[in-house]
């Protein structure tokens, strides 16, 4: 996928629910921000926003996902406190983002730059 075929970039974030859905994504498209959160976490909630001017901002697929639908995922990624940001560059994790609340400018910023 070229970054000029916005088409197949989603401008909004998508919800997913399965590692198999994650592991498609990351495969489908070039660069994937994945945000694990869950339900009733205030910061969650609060970041949600956020990740949709990320997603309008940037060529990265923006994607959702509850580790309660597949505690895999909280095992694979060794997830220990929400919301935990995770940036797949072709298929590889190449940053992490676990600090609790950030704003879009931050996010955009790790997105463009995850070695920082």
């Amino acid at each position: 996928m070229s970054s000029t075929d916005s088409s197949a970039v989603p401008t909004k974030p998508v919800r997913i629910e399965t590692k198999a859905e994650v592991d498609a994504l990351v495969s489908e498209h070039d660069r994937v921000l994945l945000d694990i959160y869950t339900s009733g976490c205030a910061i969650c909630q609060s970041i949600e926003p956020v990740l949709g001017t990320v997603a309008k901002a940037t060529d990265v697929v923006v994607a959702m996902i509850n580790p309660k639908t597949d505690m895999s995922i909280a095992d694979e990624y060794t997830i220990r406190s929400v919301p935990t940001l995770l940036l797949f560059d072709d298929g590889e994790l190449v940053g992490r983002l676990d600090d609790g609340f950030q704003g879009a400018q931050a996010i955009i910023d790790f997105v463009e730059n995850p070695d920082r």
